[in-house]
């Protein structure tokens, strides 16, 4: 046969497009689509050049970036290209401003848009026939759209979570439903994060190996927790009772897993400590420059001797560089000796006047039982305010004269201050009780700073600061301690004894 009578072969650019499990069910998974493709190409003496898909767990993003690739591709290639096929044209476009842009490469670019399961001719009538289609499949999913968000607020409504639930939690299915219940080996890793971060004065930079010494796993393929998985792990609220939503908090039905008094003391941490990421004792805004009153820093050097390289760990201001700002840097070791001073000088040697101290801070307690009294009478106060506030919140709710967003938010705030009410009522009550005991306890505490000092890790070091100091402040090499009470009753009463030895 003359080859002048072939005909040449047609060259296609084809898009398969699965957005849901329903449809892989219904016969339109991605395989099925190509295949169509496939065989409507052969039969026409065709090949598909280039095959688009855009599969089920595709996000919108990277759905819009397939279906614009594809349309840069076809209107850079149109003079080579016969037409653009589809399985169906809901397959095509999702939206209305798709088609159109498919319309528009068809009249302007010569790419005929061809449906291999729903022909339609290029016509009026056949443009037509497709614009209903299109509409049909717009409305489709504007309309699952709708359906899907009034599900997920009844969910939440529900107290159920609008998503997968939070590490720590699982879904598992009773009767046809997905309920929401607590995973063993994961929630037991959770409650073990927020104990060591509240009670064991570890970082956000020494938790993982701390846990990671106790053998938890976070998962298989990642065994440690990252640093921000931490952080968002420790200010999820989802652990203790509620759910996320719209970037509200609302009541959830599903178990805590941390009480709310764990819960509040990581906070209260977590505003102190999260962006102290380096280990060094006497930095993190511990202490001030009398000079400048900016903060003092640390900063390690290392040098190479003989015995190899030697760590060398110095503090200074942080405008150590400004200026006339004097030129001042101390050693750590300098700055233990001086603290080591200042413990000394907190111990009572006399055994006599040990037991004399340790009444007169008995009695100068005696002020702080009559000041928790006062202070519990005005939380109770304020508790039965807030619970008045819910109701009254709740009553505008019902009328519809809030909305939802605005509930959730003023609902939280009020949530937030019963469940902080409550635990400060619960301290006074305690306190009222324990405050003398805590005293003598604090005093015995002094009696042993040094040995605790010298045989401490960094978070033990730490936390002896904190307890301990009020305020520090460097002047000039020297380190001036403001004492917490009551260790500053015991360094009044140590002056006392040397002034008047009586």
């Amino acid at each position: 046969m003359d080859g002048s009578l072939v005909k040449p072969e047609r060259r296609y650019v084809a898009l398969a497009r699965v957005s849901s499990r329903e449809q892989e069910r219904e016969g339109f998974s991605l395989d099925v689509q190509v295949d169509a493709l496939r065989q409507y190409a052969e039969r026409h003496n065709g090949e598909i050049v280039r095959l688009f898909r855009i599969a089920e767990t595709a996000s919108k993003q990277d759905e819009r970036s397939a279906f614009k690739e594809l349309m840069a591709f076809a209107k850079k290639n149109a003079h080579k290209l016969d037409g653009l096929l589809f399985y169906k044209v809901d397959r095509a476009a999702r939206n209305l401003f798709d088609y159109v842009e498919l319309e528009r490469l068809e009249s302007e670019f010569g790419v005929q848009f061809i449906s291999v399961a729903q022909p339609t001719e290029n016509t009026p009538a056949g443009r037509m026939q497709r614009r209903m289609l299109a509409s049909m499949a717009s409305f489709y999913t504007e309309q699952q759209s709708i359906d899907v968000k009034e599900g997920i607020e009844r969910r939440v409504e529900s107290g159920l979570f609008p998503s997968k639930p939070p590490y720590g939690y699982r879904n598992v299915r009773i009767d046809g439903r997905s309920i929401v219940e607590v995973h063993p080996e994961n929630a037991r890793l959770i409650r073990r994060i927020f104990d060591l971060y509240a009670y064991h004065s570890h970082t956000l930079d020494t938790l993982p190996n701390a846990l990671a010494e106790e053998g938890f796993v976070y998962l298989p393929s990642t065994p440690k927790v990252g640093r921000s998985k931490l952080y968002a792990i420790l200010t999820d609220r989802s652990y203790i009772g509620e759910i996320k939503f719209r970037d509200q908090w609302y009541p959830g039905t599903h178990e805590p897993l941390i009480e709310r008094k764990l819960w509040d003391r990581v906070q209260s941490l977590l505003g102190q400590k999260v962006y102290k990421s380096h280990q060094l004792t006497y930095a993190s805004d511990l202490i001030e420059c009398a000079h400048c009153g900016s903060p003092i820093t640390g900063e390690r050097k290392f040098k190479q001797t003989k015995s190899g390289v030697r760590e060398y760990v110095y503090y200074r201001c942080t405008k150590y560089h400004k200026g006339d700002h004097p030129r001042i840097r101390l050693t750590e070791n300098e700055l233990d000796q001086q603290m080591l001073s200042i413990f000394d000088s907190l111990r009572v040697k006399d055994d006599e006047f040990r037991d004399l101290f340790r009444e007169q801070l008995r009695q100068a307690t005696n002020w702080e039982f009559a000041q928790a009294n006062q202070e519990d009478g005005n939380l109770k106060k304020r508790h039965t305010e807030v619970g008045r506030l819910q109701q009254q919140l709740l009553n505008l709710r019902l009328l519809e004269e809030i909305d939802a967003d605005t509930f959730a938010a003023k609902s939280r705030e009020l949530r937030d201050e019963a469940a902080t009410l409550r635990l400060e009522m619960e301290r006074c009550d305690r306190g009222r009780d324990e405050i003398i005991d805590i005293a003598v306890k604090a005093f015995e505490l002094s009696q042993t700073l040094r040995q605790q000092w010298v045989t401490a890790d960094y978070a033990a070091k730490r936390r002896i600061l904190e307890i301990l100091c009020l305020n520090c402040t460097l002047v000039d090499v020297n380190l001036c301690v403001s004492m917490r009470k009551p260790f500053d009753l015991l360094a009044k009463g140590l002056l006392q004894k040397d002034s008047r030895g009586d």
